[in-house]
């Protein structure tokens, strides 16, 4: 007899329908599971079979083929035992009346029949709704992460058991029921689960002290989604300003939080007492990662997102950029420049949209005091391998390089606060809703930070006396177009900041300021 029910699989960062068909017929016994499917799905009939027999349901001596639809697309992980369990059940008994055919299944099997949860269950629950799904059978632990469909009916349990019963499908040894935590549960989306106890990290810029400079580089980033770099000595405060610009940035969007929330879900990040990421990420990865780690990589056959990923919506910062490898600093070019990352594993092609906010720091040499040489002492050779550590066409990609003073006694001991993140969060918002006027026809272009040479010239235009500043400006100090375009955007946001329409002297002025770290770093020669 043949069976059909629905799952889903994790292809790249999105999910896609997956139909399981199970049928049963006279053979030899045995078992084959097709769909370009992993050695972990293929082991499920193992685990399915094992779970019935527990049951007092063991497998007849009969052929079961099990068939996973579309074969072109591979299936790894866990998450088709309990498709597959309910495929083969209705398969060997198909006088049982199932009601829930147009639901989707998604766990893992124990073998003594316990139904565990698996990683990227958010994506997968969307997909189904997206297909027309009525609801979606998942584990116990996936049940606040699933809650957040807002139309499918989610069914959570934590024994086979209680899903047969559900089912009401009969099985052999009563006696061998188990139910785990307050059994089954039957709604559908609940406001409760959406919003967890995250504990607030009080991180405010009103605790940053004599660094105005640094603060209003990171307001000017935050308004206009620019990449921002920060060069001092150690104790400046590089830091302290990074980890606080996802406090000054908007809240996130339903949309945005089940966007991010379904790629930590994939990446087997989110929390298991939340089911929904609701502020912003800061992710500052060590210098030691790999290009892998940054990008995204492979294991056992799936995508597992990188940093870049892991940070969207919110910041990835890199400190002490120059110790980062290499090449993981140079993979950084592409994401930075089209704001999509590309990637080709095993055979495989995945591109996602890169929509975090980068920020990095740096010391101007090893020690941090170059190029005061009265307290500087490293050699000429270890300043240049230092700096060199960032090549020119990275430091380009970077829209604000913000060199950092060193904290006076003064300023640090002063019991005047510095402006709030709520005030500067204000400020934001504003800037923001103008460039969501300014690019509402825009397909690819959300802020001033993603505009392109033809939206620069659009957006960016400049009267006479601005143009002939900018020109000279581009005479002398000898700039490449992508550092002169990189200027004409950051005086943009400046100009929104102010609620301005047209760019003026002053916003060309301060936004010139923030391109001189290049001078210092690449004009040192020993």
């Amino acid at each position: 007899m043949l069976s059909k029910v629905y799952s889903a699989a994790i292809h790249g960062l999105n999910a896609y329908v997956v139909s399981v068909q199970v049928d049963e017929s006279n053979g030899l016994p045995r078992s084959m599971t097709l769909g370009n499917v992993s050695a972990s799905v293929k082991e499920a009939i193992e685990r399915v079979s094992i779970a019935l027999k527990n049951l007092g349901l063991e497998l007849p001596p009969k052929k079961i083929t099990i068939n996973l639809q579309p074969a072109d697309l591979r299936k790894n992980g866990s998450s088709f035992d309990l498709p597959i369990f309910m495929g083969t059940l209705l398969a060997l008994y198909p006088s049982c009346d199932f009601p829930y055919e147009n639901y989707g299944f998604l766990g893992e099997l124990g073998l003594d029949g316990e139904i565990r949860p698996v990683s990227g269950v958010l994506p997968m629950v969307l997909a189904l709704e997206e297909a027309g799904m009525e609801g979606v059978f998942v584990s116990k632990d996936n049940e606040r992460e699933a809650r957040n469909s807002e139309r499918l009916k989610v069914i959570s349990c934590s024994h086979i058991t209680e899903l047969l019963d559900i089912c009401k499908i009969p099985y052999g040894k009563k006696e061998k029921r188990k139910y785990i935590g307050a059994g089954p549960s039957v709604g559908s989306n609940d406001e409760s689960y959406a919003n967890g106890n995250e504990e607030d990290q009080n991180l405010d810029f009103q605790d940053v002290l004599g660094q105005s400079y640094g603060v209003r580089a990171a307001l000017i980033a935050a308004a206009g989604h620019h990449a921002l770099l920060f060069s001092g000595p150690a104790g400046t405060g590089k830091t302290m300003i990074a980890k606080r610009i996802p406090g000054i940035l908007p809240k996130m969007s339903k949309q945005e939080k089940l966007e991010l929330t379904k790629i930590y879900s994939i990446a087997s990040c989110l929390p298991s007492e939340k089911g929904l990421i609701e502020k912003r990420p800061f992710r500052a990865p060590h210098s030691a990662v790999s290009q892998n780690t940054l990008l995204g990589g492979m294991s056992s056959g799936r995508l597992i997102p990188g940093e870049l990923a892991l940070a969207g919506k919110g910041v990835l910062f890199l400190d002490e950029l120059p110790l980062f490898k290499k090449e993981s600093i140079e993979a950084l070019r592409g994401p930075m420049e089209e704001k999509r990352v590309t990637l080709h594993r095993l055979q495989q092609f995945f591109s996602y949209p890169v929509d975090c906010l980068f920020v990095a720091a740096m010391n101007p040499c090893p020690c941090g005091y170059f190029p005061d040489r009265n307290r500087c002492h490293c050699t000429p050779g270890q300043i240049r391998a230092y700096q060199r550590g960032i090549s020119k066409p990275i430091l380009e990609r970077m829209d604000l390089c913000v060199s950092l003073p060193s904290i006076t006694l003064q300023d640090a001991l002063t019991k005047e606060k510095g402006i709030s993140s709520a005030v500067l969060r204000k400020q934001v918002e504003k800037a923001r809703k103008m460039q969501e006027r300014r690019f509402f026809q825009e397909e690819k272009i959300r802020w001033n930070g993603d505009m392109n040479v033809r939206a620069v010239n659009e957006y960016c235009e400049l009267g006479k006396e601005e143009a002939e500043y900018m020109e000279n400006i581009f005479k002398l100090k000898n700039l490449s177009m992508r550092t002169y375009h990189k200027i004409l955007k950051l005086a943009r946001t400046i100009a929104d900041l102010e609620e301005e329409e047209k760019i003026n002297m002053n916003h060309l002025a301060e936004a010139v300021s923030y391109r001189g770290l290049e001078e210092v770093l690449f004009s040192f020669e020993g």
